[in-house]
């Protein structure tokens, strides 16, 4: 049973192959996704970044109607960002509960490299019924 205040956690490290699959899916091949920096790095897209919650989501189930982030500082290949969501408002409905949750993503170093909030409706699916008609 959720409550308001619990958290969901998860935590990924970007390889290389991840942006470039990225890339690929979203059609945006900047260079800075490509080529590295000056120091090397090459830049993590940041809504791929932002798949971080999105797939907290699809663990509770959830169908987003709004999501609203900010893009603190740059994740970088080989960066590992750990994502907090946490529940700030849970509301039953008739065919799910609505609910609403902040999210913080941090790099290895405790940085915010993301926040936003959210919306939507943790969806309960009714059992499937056959018919014989």
């Amino acid at each position: 049973m959720m409550q308001v205040g619990d958290t969901q956690n998860w935590e990924r490290t970007f390889t290389d192959n991840d942006v470039r699959l990225f890339g690929m899916v979203s059609r945006n091949m900047c260079s800075h996704h490509i080529l590295p920096d000056q120091q090397g790095r090459v830049m993590v897209h940041s809504l791929l970044t932002a798949t971080l919650p999105t797939k907290i989501a699809g663990d509770l189930n959830f169908i987003a109607h709004d999501m609203s982030f900010e893009f603190v500082r740059p994740v970088f290949v080989g960066d590992t960002v750990h994502c907090e969501v946490t529940i700030t408002q849970l509301d039953q409905q008739e065919n799910g509960t609505q609910m609403s949750a902040t999210i913080f993503c941090r790099n290895q170093q405790g940085e915010v490299v993301l926040t936003g909030y959210t919306t939507g409706l943790v969806y309960e699916p009714q059992p499937l019924s056959v018919g014989l008609n």
